[in-house]
């Protein structure tokens, strides 16, 4: 593979784009071109490549662990790739989430498969709508391994300026084990009652895994 360097100007991705439009580009020249450059010992078009392999295999989206994971890129460019697939998915129409309708948790699955590969534990609230359609979903709290610690105030205040009628609460364990802990069944019944005195229900809170998931609702805990 010839490094950026060697490629005449012209065939550069900023100069293709800048002349041709972005269509001209392959996909691994787009991420050279927001990659900017590589590191020491490694090109960018190496780096864009591999980052480009990986990308294809990503479900759900790029993880920030798994581009760290890779050499050459650091948090700065992480954080880039993902801000520009959110935007992407913000912009441009139909993304799977928004208007979607649930009536089971194996609806909420395909909104969350990539809290499955997560190395840390993350809380996600979805809200609904009046209708059961999803409104929007986001990272309550980012845990340390195991453990992610929810204060109700910081899960339903954008539940309420979503004007949200019901909420499903996510996350993750890392460990692998379907069973919810003392912790989770603990915190699902503070949220419940902190949702009844608001106005929102909580219809689910969901457990994901690499094994599947489990309904603590189904499990009569709510």
């Amino acid at each position: 593979m010839k490094r950026m360097r060697d490629i005449p100007d012209r065939d550069r991705p900023r100069e293709k784009l800048a002349t041709r439009g972005p269509e001209a580009l392959t996909n691994a020249e787009l991420i050279a071109l927001l990659l900017g450059r590589g590191t020491k010992g490694r090109d960018v078009r190496e780096v864009a490549g591999e980052v480009e392999r990986y990308l294809k295999d990503a479900r759900g989206g790029p993880s920030y662990d798994a581009l760290l994971a890779i050499d050459g890129i650091g948090s700065a460019k992480a954080c880039e790739i993902m801000a520009c697939f959110e935007l992407g998915r913000r912009y441009l129409g139909d993304d799977g989430l928004h208007g979607t309708r649930i009536t089971s948790p194996e609806d909420i699955l395909p909104l969350v498969a990539e809290l499955r590969d997560r190395k840390q534990e993350h809380f996600l609230c979805i809200t609904l709508n009046g209708a059961g359609e999803v409104i929007e979903r986001r990272t309550v709290t980012v845990g340390i391994l195991n453990q992610s610690l929810v204060h109700p105030r910081e899960v339903f205040a954008e539940a309420i300026t979503d004007r949200a009628a019901s909420v499903i609460l996510v996350h993750n364990h890392p460990s692998g084990t379907l069973d919810p802990s003392t912790q989770d069944i603990g915190i699902t019944r503070q949220l419940v009652e902190a949702g009844s005195i608001l106005g929102i229900r909580v219809l689910d809170h969901i457990i994901v895994t690499k094994r599947g998931y489990v309904s603590l609702k189904e499990l009569g805990h709510l």
